[in-house]
């Protein structure tokens, strides 16, 4: 799979993307612009690190935004570097996953959309399920499990050289204020990888609900199920 990862058609596939994504320069400040240099001159000396596994990830720059609410959300974005091998990553590895998610999973997947989202809820609610139970997992990202999702991982991902990459970004610092700040759990929202690592966790999640044979609509980590009555509604809410 490494191999696969690292061919010049993959990594330049990768760069595009990238490029077109623009996104802020991370610790080491190196802009999206660059990545084109950085293939024509680093490439090999960039693959032959990532197939010896003597490859490091810098930092993660860790940034605040504001939320509606007024607070503010803490997104972590790696050096564009580390953004190339990460979407690389994602190409060779998305499919692996995306065909077994859920059709009521919408958050961050090609082809789907929160309108899509939206008209699976009315349809919903139009068959006469018109008791909702709306959860939001706090901070869900920012508690993920490093060892349960690298399992899950495992299952499709038997390259020794891919696995060890996805745990260093796993495990790369995060940078607040100038400070470094060790990672131990969570999977900062800003990179390439992030979306799909969040689906493949919560998709646990849709395989319980529809082991229930509930009727839901889930959108990364904002999820709404949907029934007929009010105590329904509340025994399912309870449980899950």
């Amino acid at each position: 799979m490494i191999e696969q990862i690292l061919t010049r058609k993959n990594l330049l596939q990768a760069m595009r993307q990238v490029q077109r994504n623009h996104g802020s320069a991370g610790v080491d400040h190196m802009p999206v612009t660059k990545l084109s240099e950085l293939l024509e001159i680093d490439k090999d000396e960039l693959t032959v690190k990532v197939r010896s596994g003597k490859y490091l990830p810098q930092p993660i720059l860790g940034v605040e935004i504001p939320k509606g609410n007024g607070k503010t959300r803490l997104l972590g974005i790696p050096t564009v570097t580390d953004r190339l091998l990460q979407q690389a990553v994602l190409q060779v590895i998305n499919a692996r996953f995306e065909f077994e998610f859920s059709d009521s999973s919408f958050g961050f997947r090609p082809n789907k959309n929160l309108h899509q989202a939206v008209l699976k809820a009315q349809g919903y609610i139009n068959e006469g399920f018109q008791y909702i139970v709306d959860i939001d997992l706090k901070t869900f990202f920012d508690e993920v499990d490093h060892c349960y999702l690298l399992q899950l991982l495992y299952r499709k991902i038997k390259c020794r050289e891919t696995m060890r990459l996805i745990r260093k970004w796993l495990r790369a610092p995060i940078q607040i204020k100038g400070k470094l700040v060790k990672r131990r759990k969570g999977v900062p929202q800003g990179s390439p990888l992030s979306p799909l690592l969040s689906n493949i966790m919560l998709h646990e999640l849709d395989r319980e609900l529809e082991r229930q044979g509930l009727r839901f609509v889930r959108y990364a980590n904002d999820f709404s199920i949907y029934v007929k009555t009010k105590a329904t509604a509340r025994k399912v809410g309870n449980n899950i």
